[in-house]
């Protein structure tokens, strides 16, 4: 069930619902006094539950199942790796069209006779309730014109005036489409001839045959009603007029939300590096499930996935392709769906809920429209019955981490463990494979094959770093711009060239501050500074979504002199429009593409050369293919470099090499300008010759010295509650529960960084456990020192989040 409970539960069934239910198929089953939830069969028995008397199923939702076996034991495994319930990863798992809910209806009953004894509110239900024989929640709300009505309706049931039943209601409806076509009566053309004589009367009727003639043009397929209606320029109500007279029949059809239809062009052909590469990774599949494509940026990784994709349709399996970022699906969908056509599938969270349910079901029937998927985390979830081939696409990327809500999965982890249930291949590519994979690569876990060239022969963009210390020192700055980046951009720009700007942190500024006392502004719900951003002209928390104006004195000293610190995507946006009134400028970053097409948009008009710069946050870094950019600008990298997290120095390296590859994708070789205050720092000097092996190597004997992994598991204990005495007790409490178990391995508890967020407090409690002691043992002894814990009554209601692989 989709509730997070730790153990399943046993329903009764009669022998005929026995023959009718499958494993995987929907039930709705009452749980608790009035509660229906949506459950999936997980196994069939005889035996009685002893602890509680089994209730009957409600009702039977689903024919055939709509999950499969397999899915059953990925999600099982995930429960269990990432301790948490099975009901968690249902719920994330099946679209929310696929969980029904109940609806409590309230109707008469028809023995209550002491209508003397209601009041004027109950009098008002009661009567109603003469009119029409139920009414929902929100109705009786409407009637008495106010929210909270259930101690009405719980005053009326006290009295038995009425009773309450809960109805079950689907939310998934089927698209379709009206079709025209020629009635019967009509298929000679001798009768055409009459029927356009008749019309001559009519010439509405008759201007909208000729269009229909014209939309059929010699096919024998019917038109859609909404293209004869927009071709005629006339209404749906002379078609009808039409369909009365037995000219036309309507059809219905039912239809997919999302189709890809394009002419199927043949896939490029590979250069030598990448059949060579090629070849590698099909040796290395015959002996290993998993291999690590490393290719440098622009070496065409997605030219190879593509061959590796039609050889595994040409064996009638599915295909898996999961990318970070929703922005990069679209970018990805444009370059497949002209092999692969309507083959193509995708699933992300900015797709409708009815458009994932049909990708599903396309799934669980086996339809064609779903041999290849394309989509984001979650759709390592979905229901494969047949799958082949795997491939993770910058597999580095911390997007793959599930963090919240449960379950805390990793989805390239989740995806290894995947092909390993369907035996199949799983590829993971990246210019810049995380530390985990590259140890498990060099450990032989994993094959390996490096792509060391890019296509073309194009040279890797020449990096440069600028040191604005020294030009702050000598007043070469031009706001957050040094002189030497503002050269090279008017050096690109005069050429018809375009630019990419990366600066991580979205906003105007980071922190609004009073320059006389020196207060800023801060969430009154999290321990955290409100961002500012001037669009709005308001202040918002980037945690809990709060918002406030921009006040024009300072709340503690109430001077005027309110002043802002540090700089955000919308400052160099709004900057880059003075310095470059000429140039067209956009900024992608959440709040520029909160819109179900922001992404398409944004990069069509990219594509198309509408834009000449395009400021952006680290959606920009993430494989992108623009030929024209000859320019990228990294404006900070030291907040990058001085995060508090112990693999900021990989993510530095990440990101840099990353965006530096945006640059010089054709022919000219690209140029990238790295602005820092210390631009000696190793990390930054490893990415200007592009020396990831070096870069590795250092952060493995880091990891060694301080025990973090790969060479240790890392599991987060993090506990939450409004009360800090309450929460700082539990975790005082928990912390030495685990101490007694697990000694110095255990770190904290501790307070993070931001020790509040939606009012909430919370302390971190880290725990390192070694690769040579069990991991299934140590995750049973934390769960056996969470169930104590959960049963003291005074920590109850402290929030207890487990995260494994916290990272």
């Amino acid at each position: 069930m989709p509730i997070p409970l730790q153990k399943l539960f046993t329903y009764r069934i009669t022998e005929a619902e026995a023959d009718f239910i499958k494993i995987g198929t929907r039930v709705a089953v009452p749980f608790g006094k009035s509660k229906i939830y949506t459950a999936i069969v997980y196994e069939m028995h005889l035996e009685e539950p002893k602890a509680y008397e089994a209730k009957e199923i409600y009702q039977i939702l689903d024919e055939s199942p709509i999950v499969t076996a397999i899915q059953l034991k990925q999600w099982q495994w995930i429960a269990s790796y990432y301790m948490c319930s099975l009901g968690d990863v249902l719920r994330a798992a099946l679209p929310k069209a696929f969980l029904l809910e109940s609806e409590t209806l309230v109707l008469k009953n028809p023995e209550f006779e002491e209508e003397a004894t209601l009041t004027d509110e109950e009098f008002l239900i009661w009567e109603a309730l003469e009119h029409q024989p139920k009414l929902k929640i929100q109705d009786i709300g409407k009637i008495l014109d106010r929210k909270g009505v259930l101690s009405v309706v719980h005053s009326l049931l006290s009295k038995e005036a009425i009773e309450v039943k809960e109805e079950i209601y689907e939310q998934y409806k089927p698209k379709y489409v009206k079709y025209v076509q020629l009635h019967k009566n009509y298929q000679t053309e001798e009768s055409l001839h009459t029927l356009l004589d008749d019309l001559s009367r009519a010439p509405k009727q008759r201007e909208i045959m000729l269009c229909f003639f014209q939309l059929k043009h010699g096919s024998d397929e019917p038109v859609a009603l909404q293209d004869l209606i927009k071709k005629s320029n006339t209404t749906s109500g002379i078609v009808q007029a039409l369909v009365k007279k037995e000219v036309f029949e309507l059809l219905q059809v039912r239809e997919d939300r999302v189709s890809f239809d394009t002419d199927i062009r043949p896939i490029h052909e590979l250069n030598e590096p990448q059949l060579k590469a090629l070849a590698q990774i099909k040796a290395v599949f015959e002996q290993k499930e998993v291999c690590l494509l490393h290719g440098v940026t622009s070496s065409g990784k997605t030219e190879i996935y593509s061959h590796l994709i039609s050889q595994t349709l040409e064996q009638g399996k599915q295909v898996l392709y999961l990318l970070p970022e929703i922005a990069l699906t679209t970018h990805i969908i444009n370059r497949l769906q002209q092999f692969y056509g309507d083959k193509i599938s995708v699933f992300h969270s900015r797709y409708s809920v009815d458009e994932r349910v049909e990708v599903w079901n396309n799934l669980v029937s086996q339809s064609d429209k779903a041999q290849i998927v394309l989509g984001a985390r979650s759709s390592v979830l979905l229901p494969f019955s047949n799958l082949g081939l795997v491939i993770v696409d910058e597999e580095h990327e911390t997007s793959f981490k599930q963090f919240e809500p449960s379950p805390r999965y990793h989805a390239r982890d989740t995806a290894i463990m995947l092909g390993y249930l369907h035996g199949a291949n799983v590829l993971l590519g990246s210019a810049t494979p995380s530390v985990e994979t590259f140890y498990n690569a060099k450990q032989s876990k994993y094959g390996y094959v490096k792509l060391e060239t890019r296509y073309g022969n194009v040279q890797l963009p020449e990096i440069e770093l600028v040191d604005i210390k020294e030009k702050h020192r000598k007043k070469r700055m031009t706001g957050h711009f040094s002189d030497r980046l503002l050269g090279l951009m008017e050096e690109a720009l005069s050429d018809k060239e375009q630019v990419i700007l990366f600066q991580n942190r979205r906003g105007f500024a980071p922190v609004v501050e009073c320059s006389t006392c020196g207060v800023a502004p801060q969430c009154p719900n999290c321990d955290v500074s409100l961002t500012f951003h001037k669009f709005n002209n308001e202040l918002r928390c980037h945690y809990c979504g709060h918002q406030q104006a921009l006040p024009k004195t300072c709340p503690a000293c109430e001077n005027p002199t309110l002043d802002t610190k540090g700089f955000g995507t919308e400052q160099i946006e709004l900057e880059l429009k003075e310095l470059f009134p000429e140039a067209k400028v956009a900024r992608m970053d959440l709040d520029t593409t909160r819109g179900k097409y922001g992404y398409q948009k944004l990069l069509r008009s990219f594509h198309d050369h509408e834009i000449d710069i395009l400021v952006g946050t680290q959606m920009l870094t993430k494989g992108l293919d623009f030929k024209n950019v000859s320019l990228v600008g990294v404006l900070n990298a030291d907040n990058l470099l001085n995060f508090p997290d112990f693999r900021a120095h990989e993510r530095t390296y990440q990101l840099m090499v990353q965006v530096s590859g945006r640059a010089g994708r054709d022919q000219k070789r690209g140029k990238v300008a790295i602005q820092s205050f210390n631009p000696y720092h190793q990390i930054l000097q490893q990415v200007t010759i592009h020396d990831y092996e070096a870069m590795y190597q250092d952060q493995m004997n880091e990891r060694h010295q301080f025990s973090y992994p790969p060479l240790i598991r890392l599991v987060r204990i993090v506990l939450k509650h409004k009360d800090f005495i309450k929460v700082d007790t539990a975790a005082n409490w928990m912390g030495k529960s685990l101490v007694n178990s697990f000694g110095d391995q255990v770190l904290g508890p501790t307070s993070p960084s931001i020790g509040r967020i939606r009012n909430k407090y919370i302390k971190s409690i880290l725990i390192k456990l070694p690769t040579n002691i069990s991991l299934k043992q140590s995750k049973d002894q934390i769960q056996r020192i969470k169930d104590s814990f959960m049963a003291i009554p005074d920590f109850r209601a402290v929030q207890v989040i487990v995260d494994v692989d916290c990272y």
